[in-house]
């Protein structure tokens, strides 16, 4: 069965529990198997809650046989609900910012790691509503902050394409598992990019849906509205499902028309797609990245789309301020004021520098430039919206290279001793040096999506490129706000011209 088990996506694997062909609780010990087999490698899995999982895939079994299960309610086409087309998949929820009740959500952190939620999120709420089975919680970077996930607490999360590199972050654990074959899919959220990246990283499909699309429960509002909660995965319709399912269109027929599985299995006309090569937030980009846009440029226009190159015309300083400002003031709110969360006060041992840093420089100089960040962002949101009036689709770089090594951007001796001397004297001209300097390290590799966070409109990642090396260099696609359902008749074109399903990084293949 682990072979079987592979060769489905999640929709693929809940047909064979209608069907009776398996049982929930056989394809929760296969996932279980599979996080002990591979997660000693890549170190994906913060969270084990197998126990309760096992007693749910039983009940759920138990419940179906008292069920008889007609011939019509086997075929998705024939009015299976979309809330029950995922019924008894195993599932993994990243341990950050998407709680569930009676589990410890540590968020990569020291301070939160005796951190036990009483309520679930409402993502959680939906994805248990659905039958998604909840059996353990995947690595993040602390608090989400950095685009690799390499927390202190637990230890790098590793690529299952190549062991010495990062499967991205902050939602690096999901992707991980879901390259390693744990899961088909998994929970994923994104404020500057922790969907695509991993997506990107590890060869998966990625989609940051737009703003408001999936509803959130924070433990402090975050300014700008930044984040969003969805997946990664390994095939699209799974995707465009489990969208479905966490924007109110659970109650509706699988694939129903205007359902955004709907749209993935809909023809996809010819776009006028928007090409940019800028490098955004980046200095540059590498030679992979460049041949991964270039490579889907050429692969869209022979599928009939328009492409036009176009020069975004965007003062990318100014994104990048914007950007740094939210980002800080978010992360003050986490660590300084992490006792209206935790109700323990934060002491600066229990957060890595880097982050204990990050919320200082929100304290000093966020705060009192969060109107004006605001405001960029409202211009930065209107210029895109004007572009996306002429064109449908915006091609980009997720990435500005392929996946770096492990530890590759680890703040240096002398960048830490910055840091400790910002957090104990911050002066402000110090605070913006290190600002900088910090950040022009993180944007080298990670500067191409905090764009559409800051606009709010929906982006993908799209993994139809490896480079000489085996590692996979995603490309983005972005759309009008709202606009996911062209998105996924546009990914589901290319997964079905350029396929990448039964891609398997050696890490999977050996465990099979």
């Amino acid at each position: 069965m682990q072979s079987d088990y592979l060769a489905h996506d999640a929709l693929g694997l809940a047909e064979l529990v209608r069907n009776r062909e398996v049982s929930a609780r056989e394809l929760l010990d296969i996932a279980i198997s599979r996080t002990e087999a591979v997660n000693p490698a890549i170190n994906a899995i913060v969270l084990k809650d197998y126990d309760a999982a096992r007693q749910r895939a039983s009940r759920d079994d138990a419940n179906r046989k008292s069920h008889a299960t007609t011939a019509a309610q086997t075929d998705d086409a024939h009015g299976i609900s979309a809330q029950s087309a995922l019924a008894g998949v195993p599932f993994l929820i990243k341990d950050l910012g998407a709680p569930v009740a009676g589990l410890r959500m540590a968020m990569g952190s020291r301070h939160y790691r005796h951190f036990i939620p009483t309520q679930d999120a409402p993502v959680v709420t939906l994805a248990k509503a659905a039958g998604l089975n909840i059996f353990a919680k995947t690595s993040t970077s602390e608090l989400g902050q950095m685009p690799y996930t390499e927390p202190e607490v637990f230890g790098p999360c590793r690529n299952p394409w190549n062991l010495d590199h990062t499967p991205g972050g902050s939602s690096g654990g999901a992707a991980a598992a879901v390259a390693a074959g744990i899961v088909p899919l998994a929970h994923a959220s994104d404020g500057g990019g922790s969907i695509r990246i991993p997506a990107s990283c590890c060869g998966l499909f990625g989609l940051k849906p737009s703003r408001g699309r999936v509803p959130r429960a924070t433990p402090t509002a975050a300014p700008g509205e930044l984040g969003i909660d969805h997946a990664v995965s390994r095939s699209v319709r799974d995707s465009a499902l489990l969208l479905d399912l966490l924007s109110g269109n659970g109650g509706r027929p699988a694939g129903a028309p205007g359902t955004f599985l709907g749209a993935a299995r809909e023809p996809c006309k010819p776009l006028n797609i928007a090409y940019v090569t800028e490098p955004m937030l980046a200095p540059s980009l590498s030679t992979d990245a460049r041949a991964a846009l270039d490579d889907a440029a050429q692969l869209a226009s022979s599928l009939g789309h328009n492409i036009e190159p176009v020069t975004l015309g965007i003062d990318f300083a100014a994104v990048r301020h914007a950007f740094l400002t939210l980002w800080s003031v978010t992360a003050e709110q986490l660590v300084l004021n992490a006792d209206r969360i935790t109700g323990r006060k934060p002491l600066r041992e229990e957060f890595e520098i880097s982050t204990w840093a990050m919320a200082h420089v929100g304290r000093k100089l966020g705060e009192r430039g969060l109107p004006a960040a605001l405001e960029e962002q409202r211009r930065i949101t209107e210029k895109l919206t004007d572009l996306l009036s002429r064109y449908d689709v915006i091609l980009c770089a997720t990435l500005a290279a392929p996946p770096i090594k492990i530890g590759e951007m680890h703040p240096s001796a002398s960048e830490r001793m910055q840091m400790r001397a910002v957090t104990a004297m911050p002066l402000e001209p110090l605070m913006k040096k290190l600002l900088t300097e910090a950040s022009n390290k993180a944007f080298s590799w990670a500067g191409c999506t905090e764009l559409f966070n800051l606009s709010g409109q929906p982006a993908m990642s799209v993994p139809l490129y490896w480079n000489a090396r085996g590692l996979p260099v995603g490309v983005q696609f972005a759309a009008r706000a709202g606009g996911e359902a062209t998105l996924f008749r546009l990914a589901a074109q290319l997964e079905a011209a350029r396929p990448w399903f039964d891609k398997r990084p050696p890490l999977m293949q050996a465990r099979n």
